[in-house]
C-alpha cells in the first residue's frame, strides 16, 4: 500500500515509530511531518496527506498531532476525504468498519507510541463493512 503520513511537533516519534512498523510490512511511505520537536503548524503537514488521498496518490493517510483533533479538521476540508479521530484501536476498527475512513489521526498526547501503531495496524487491516454502512458514508461529503 502506499501510506502518506504527516505530523506536527508533538508526533515525531510517533512518526518514527510508525513508520518503521510501515516500511516492515512493505508499505510504501510518503513522509511530510516535521521531525522535530519545535513548534509548528499542523495544516502545514495534514494538507499534503489529505491531497494525496483525495488525488489518489495514497491508499490511507496517516496524521498525528497534540489531540488529534485539528489535524484531523484540517484533513477532513478534502473532499472524498473521510478522517477519524482514533484514541484506541477499537475506534480504528470501528472508523473503518462503519465509516470506511481513508485517513486516521492519532492525539499523540493521549496515547503510546505502542498504542499508535496499534491503531494504524487495526485501522490498515480492517475493511470498511458496506452494507448499510455504505447509505451513511454516502451522505457525509457536502455536495
Amino acid at each position: 500500500m502506499k501510506i502518506s503520513i504527516g505530523n506536527d511537533h508533538a508526533g515525531p516519534e510517533y512518526k518514527k515509530a510508525i513508520v518503521q512498523y510501515l516500511e516492515s510490512k512493505g508499505h510504501q511511505v510518503t513522509n511530510y511531518g516535521t521531525d522535530t520537536e519545535a513548534s509548528v503548524d499542523y495544516p502545514d503537514f495534514g494538507h499534503p496527506v489529505a491531497s494525496d488521498v483525495e488525488e489518489g496518490k495514497a491508499d490511507f493517510g496517516i496524521v498525528i498531532c497534540g489531540s488529534g483533533n485539528g489535524i484531523a479538521m484540517t484533513v477532513n476540508k478534502h473532499a472524498g476525504v473521510r478522517a477519524g479521530l482514533c484514541w484506541t484501536k477499537e475506534i480504528a476498527y470501528l472508523t473503518r468498519l462503519h465509516n470506511d475512513a481513508n485517513i486516521v489521526s492519532i492525539p499523540a498526547r493521549y496515547t503510546s507510541i505502542q498504542q499508535a501503531v496499534e491503531i494504524v495496524e487495526t485501522f490498515l487491516e480492517t475493511a470498511f463493512e458496506g452494507g448499510r454502512h455504505q447509505n451513511r458514508v454516502d451522505k457525509i461529503a457536502c455536495k
